[in-house]
């Protein structure tokens, strides 16, 4: 699959409409130089579509290039369905995918003139894996797409406390160290309140944009009047996968048995499986440890990288 570039825009300050310079220089794990919005994060570079943009001027939209905020503008791939992890080339440079989409927090140009902006829902984002200038009328190839899907993950710690900066909360990052011993690639660690429809807001971008093979939360889960984890988790779910909590309670329970009054859930979405994790580092910890060794093979079959039978099955 190969497309054209059509424009490369940049803005010298936020805030400001992105210009088609036609020509600048992509920099390793930075993005376009001379652009405000580069930096060492996972949205180095925003990519469009010119037939996304084609169809919203054909509403009437009157848009050109960089009034997106993109900075590549593409002619001849539908990027909104590459998944996360695909791989873009041109010439030297190398993209990866890194989000799909994004959340407006501030309605752009176009979006005060027309009502409607399509980059959040079909824009994408990259990070530099390797420099190199780019041009107008240069090729850009997909060279690859994620087959054998590395195992990404996101955790989100849920507490009151922890997020007004009265304590630090430790079961999210002890979260994030079993994951990434087990070979996780943790891209994001979030901190939020018990606020249910934040919770849901995260969980949908982190599955969605993110693309993320497991989300992970710490907190939430008990019979408090602010505890809303389940019920956030249970609001964005495509399917439930109960057994995997019911082995986390099982465990539990041969060490406390108060484990019996944990509410946390565990379910699927899209692509994403969500478990919820109590609250205490020492209790993520347990809990992890009862269910790590079997996760990957759902998670794979989940994704389509595994088959239903495994090599022990082979085997027997």
């Amino acid at each position: 699959m190969k497309g054209y570039v059509k424009a490369v825009c940049i803005s010298k300050e936020r805030g400001t409409v992105k210009q088609n310079v036609k020509k600048a220089v992509l920099k390793e794990q930075y993005g376009l130089e001379g652009d405000a919005h580069a930096g060492k994060w996972h949205r180095q570079v925003s990519l469009l579509s010119q037939d996304k943009v084609e169809e919203f001027n054909q509403k009437g939209g009157m848009a050109g290039p960089g009034d997106f905020g993109e900075n590549i503008l593409l002619e001849g791939i539908d990027l909104a369905a590459l998944p996360v992890g695909t791989i873009l080339e041109c010439g030297t440079a190398r993209l990866k995918i890194t989000q799909i989409g994004k959340e407006c927090h501030h309605h752009c140009e176009i979006y005060q003139r027309v009502g409607d902006c399509i980059m959040p829902r079909e824009g994408i984002f990259a990070e530099v894996l390797s420099g190199g200038e780019i041009t107008v009328g240069d090729q850009i190839r997909v060279t690859s797409q994620p087959e054998d899907d590395p195992l990404t993950a996101a955790v989100i710690t849920l507490s009151d406390k922890g997020f007004a900066g009265e304590r630090k909360d430790t079961s999210g990052p002890r979260a994030a160290k079993i994951l990434r011993e087990y070979g996780y690639e943790v891209v994001e660690e979030v901190l939020l309140p018990d606020e249910q429809k934040k919770i849901e807001k995260e969980l949908i971008r982190l599955s969605d944009s993110r693309q993320v093979s497991l989300i992970l939360t710490t907190g939430g889960t008990g019979f408090s009047m602010r505890d809303r984890t389940p019920e956030a988790t249970l609001a964005v779910a495509d399917r439930q996968a109960p057994g995997i909590a019911e082995a986390i309670r099982a465990g539990s329970m041969e060490i406390t048995k108060r484990a019996m009054l944990s509410r946390g859930v565990s379910v699927i979405r899209g692509r994403t499986l969500i478990i919820n994790l109590p609250g205490s580092e020492k209790a993520v910890a347990e809990s992890l440890s009862f269910i790590m060794d079997s996760l990957e093979h759902g998670i794979r079959i989940l994704r389509g990288t595994a088959s239903e039978c495994g090599a022990a099955c082979k085997e027997k």
